[in-house]
Parts: structure tokens; sequence; C-alpha cells
């Protein structure tokens, strides 16, 4: 029996939000922009009104007002994003177990079993779709299809506040003529690429050779044919369905620009301050400390390097990815961006190698200062207690752990 997968997208979700909130700038051209004074000036939404203006997500905050003039600009408020999304959860949860975010404003579902119960896919998106508008105020596109490709297709097809069914019978009429670009996973350069072999539909690329595709594009090729074919078979996964931790790490743009060793020492350690903390919270330990490095003119750098022992301790965190960077970084440029992170985990208290040359009772004692202060964070703020040395310059102060912006989740995930 063929599946039944919807895929809600909350529409416009940051700046529907905000209006909601905000009656005053309803009617207005709304963008909800990150921190210009921390560099972090891009559109992360905008509502239809400045969408109209040409004003688009993910390009600089001063181009978006030189587009429109009267553009409203609004900073970011995570918390009450989150808790629109958890709202939005609980009414899909409603009527499936089965779940699967993709980012904090969509949801694939699996309502296969549900039917019975339910009415069919569209009788059931059409419920979520009022339900979310009643209760939360804020508008979804729904996708109704046989598979999460197709279904994700859907709800980007109609908007706002629309559904589109996408099946069996009506998909090559519906989805072959679409832009190649508008499935899942064919950015920019990759579209680029399929348009210099002629490849401009989803169409085109459904009825291309396997082959030619695999030659050229590897294993993504053979992935992209399938999805345009809608041989897509990956299941959504159950609302209690937790993935691996295959890595912990967090990266900040800079308010400056960093011109010394001396700054991206303190920027590595506020950061392996994070990574300590999430790590310790996780109960894992790490034993390969990866550096990425982006210079001014955004080009970037990866490195990294193999702990002695796995750990979880911040210093010892902070002090490889400082040794990477020594040898990594010659200051032909200064730098932009920087972040760090820890994979190779494994859950702490897990047999290990032990080391004739390492210092087990010091270590001990490293592990229970950081779990002190992690305590004293918890209940005082992350900046109740502090290193010296992140005290040398205040506009590189953050707190990585707390302050994440929050970007999609793998679609692959669970391959």
């Amino acid at each position: 029996m063929s599946k039944v997968i919807l895929h809600c997208d909350v529409n416009n979700f940051y700046a529907s939000v905000e209006c909601l909130y905000n009656p005053e700038i309803r009617n207005k051209p709304v963008a909800v922009c990150g921190s210009t004074e921390n560099r972090h000036g891009i559109v992360l939404a905008k509502n239809y009104i400045a969408k109209k203006y040409g004003v688009r997500t993910g390009e600089a905050t001063w181009e978006a007002k030189s587009k429109c003039p009267g553009l409203v600009t609004v900073s970011p408020n995570y918390k009450l994003y989150l808790k629109f999304s958890k709202e939005v959860y609980e009414i899909c949860k409603y009527y499936t177990d089965r779940i699967e975010s993709f980012g904090i404003d969509e949801y694939w579902m699996d309502v296969s079993e549900s039917i019975v119960l339910f009415g069919n896919g569209l009788k059931i998106a059409s419920e979520i779709r009022q339900k979310v508008k009643n209760e939360l105020g804020v508008t979804v596109s729904i996708g109704v299809s046989y598979n999460k490709i197709f279904a994700k297709l859907g709800s980007d097809m109609k908007k706002p506040d629309a559904i589109t069914v996408i099946n069996q019978d009506n998909f090559k009429e519906k989805v072959w003529t679409l832009p190649v670009n508008n499935l899942l996973y064919v950015g920019s350069s990759t579209r680029k690429k399929l348009n210099s072999f002629a490849i401009y539909t989803i169409g085109d690329l459904a009825n291309c050779p396997l082959k030619f595709l695999i030659k050229h594009l590897g294993k993504w090729g053979n992935t992209l044919w399938n999805f345009a074919n809608g041989y897509d078979f990956t299941t959504v996964s159950k609302i209690d369905y937790v993935s691996t931790i295959k890595g912990i790490g967090n990266s900040l743009t800079t308010p400056r620009d960093l011109i010394s060793n001396e700054d991206v020492k303190v920027l590595i350690y506020i950061l392996s301050e994070s990574i300590g903390e999430r790590l310790r919270n996780h109960n894992l330990k790490g034993k390969t400390v990866q550096l990425s490095i982006k210079n001014t003119h955004l080009k970037s750098i990866d490195r990294q390097g193999k702990l002695n022992n796995y750990t979880y301790i911040t210093s010892e965190i902070a002090q490889k990815a400082y040794e990477i960077f020594l040898s990594s970084w010659n200051w032909s440029e200064n730098i932009r961006a920087l972040g760090v992170r820890v994979t190779d985990l494994i859950v702490n208290g897990v047999y290990t190698q032990l080391s004739f040359f390492m210092d087990d009772n010091k270590r001990e004692k490293l592990e229970s200062i950081d779990f002190c202060v992690d305590r004293i964070r918890e209940r005082f703020g992350h900046y109740s207690v502090c290193r010296g040395l992140i005290l040398t310059d205040e506009r590189l102060k953050a707190d990585p752990a707390h302050d994440n912006i929050i970007f999609p989740v793998s679609y692959f995930r669970n391959s």
C-alpha cells in the first residue's frame, strides 16, 4: 500500500510570529534580520509584502533596505519561535506518532496508519491547516504525497495557507515541469552543472540516463535521479527517535576581524567553553578536535587533530584547537569567523585505553572544576564565571551554547 506523507511548512515563520505580536507592523514590509553590529546582518525571514519588493532570505540587510526603503527590520526572538514550533508540533502529534522535523518550522508526517481514524491525507492536512490558523494565528502550507521529497515539493508549490496533493497519477504533470533547482539538495552550483548538460527541469533530470548522471555527479547523481522519479523510500522517524550524536561544535562570525594569535585564542576558549558544557550535558567525550577558519574574503579551511585521550575538559579541547591553529595559519589574511568541533564521541564511562603519560588525578580535578562551573552558570548566568583571558576584549564575548541559531536537520540523518 502506498504511504501517505505530509510536509507541513509554517509560512514566513519568523516574520509571521513577529507580525502576530506587533499588530502595528502587520501591513508593512517586515524582515527579521541578524545583528549588524555583530556582522550577522542578513535577512533571516520576510513577510509577503517585503517579498513583493524583491527582498530575499539570506541577502544583506543593506541590500534589502535598498530594494525596500520602508522595510521594517526586527531582531530575532528564538525563544518565541521555539514556543510556536512546539505548538505546531503538538497539533501534528494528534494525528500520528511519526513526525520528523526539518528545521524549526517544517515537519514531515507519516499518516498512512491514521487515515482509518481521520480520513485521507487531504482531509488530515485540511484539519491541521485550519487548527494552526485558528489556534496559533499563523498559517501553514502542506504538501500531501506518497514520499517525503514530493511532499516537501508540494508544500513549496502553493503559499501561503494552501494544500497541494502530488500522487502517483499526477506527479509527472505537477513535478516534472518545475525548475530543477526546486528539488531538495539541488543548490546553485549543482543547478549550473545540470544546466550545462541541458537539464533545466526536474523532468529533464528524471529522464536523463542514470549512468550519465553518476559519471558527472557521482553518488549525488543517483540520489537526485531517484528523487526526480519519485523513488524515495526514506521513512519518517517516530517522535521518540533520537539520532546518534556524531559531533558537537560551534562557530561564530566575530564582531570585528581577528588580527592576532591572542584574538584567536580568546575566541577558541569561548567556543570550547560551549562545546565542553554541551559534551558534559550529554555525558559524552570526544577524541578528535576540528577547527574551521574563514578569512575576510569568506574562504575557509578545515583542519583536525587527535587528542591523547577522550575528553570533555574545556581546557584540553581549547589547547588542541589552538595548537591546530598555530600550525595551520600564516596570517596572510585576517579572520572573520572561527569554528571548533569535537568528534569521535563515546559515552563517558566506556572502557578506554589508559596512558602512562597522563596525570589522571589532575584530569579528574579539571573535570570537577568544569562541572562546578557548569552548575554556577546554570544558576547565575553564563558570565557569572569566566576566564580572565576572555575579559581582554569585551566585543568578542558570546554564549554560543545558549544563543544558537537553529538550522535545518539533514534529510539523510536516518540513512
